[in-house]
């Protein structure tokens, strides 16, 4: 896994969900804006205080929690 130094987590903020530097933006919320199609470019424009690597840090983050442990999913 690589650094992610911009991953928070702390109880009082989004009910201690993973949050990018503190803010009330969920790693959820930003990988969700990209697997619905927008770009990176679309998500900074949507919260402008966010920036291109904190993006990158969520895309890590999330490929590692997927990684983690096996989820057994429903058959297709």
């Amino acid at each position: 896994m690589g650094h992610l130094d911009r991953i928070t987590q702390q109880p009082d903020v989004m009910g201690g969900k993973a949050c990018i530097r503190g803010l009330r933006v969920t790693i959820g919320m930003v990988v969700g804006q990209i697997g619905a199609g927008h770009s990176v470019d679309e998500v900074l424009a949507d919260y402008p205080y966010l920036e291109r690597e904190d993006i990158m840090q969520a895309l890590r983050y999330a490929a590692w929690r997927a990684e983690e442990r096996e989820v057994m999913l429903p058959a297709a």
